[in-house]
């Protein structure tokens, strides 16, 4: 059973850089085929799939947030992280990692996900 667990602080200040990791147990972030993956839900939105590290450390990011997105990840430490950059109120949810066995790049079908941090952005 693959657990995932986000940690990382839960009010920001704009235009600062989020930065959040997901420690992953029961499985390793360098399985086969396996993504790696960062969804975030604003209040009272839908969930938006931010990026992704693939299981050979290739990142692939949202059109939408590629210029402000960063993923990179630990495997010693069996950690992947996300910074966001330049931050405003508009980025505030909860954040969460999941993963499942082959790459995508959606927003729902992921096998497992951490429980979700919330994070505000204000001053």
């Amino acid at each position: 059973q693959v657990q995932l667990q986000e940690s990382g602080p839960g009010l920001v200040k704009p235009s600062q850089t989020l930065s959040l990791t997901c420690t992953v147990s029961g499985g390793s972030l360098t399985t086969r085929y396996h993504a790696w993956s960062w969804i975030r839900q604003p209040p009272g939105k839908g969930l938006e799939w931010m990026g992704v590290i693939s299981y050979d450390g290739n990142t692939y990011y949202s059109p939408f947030l590629k210029s402000r997105t960063a993923i990179s990840r630990d495997t010693s430490k069996n950690q992947f992280s996300l910074e966001l950059s330049s931050v405003s109120p508009e980025d505030t949810a909860v954040y969460y990692c999941a993963t499942r066995p082959t790459f995508y790049t959606g927003s729902y079908a992921y096998d497992y996900w951490g429980q979700g941090t919330q994070v505000t952005v204000s001053s």
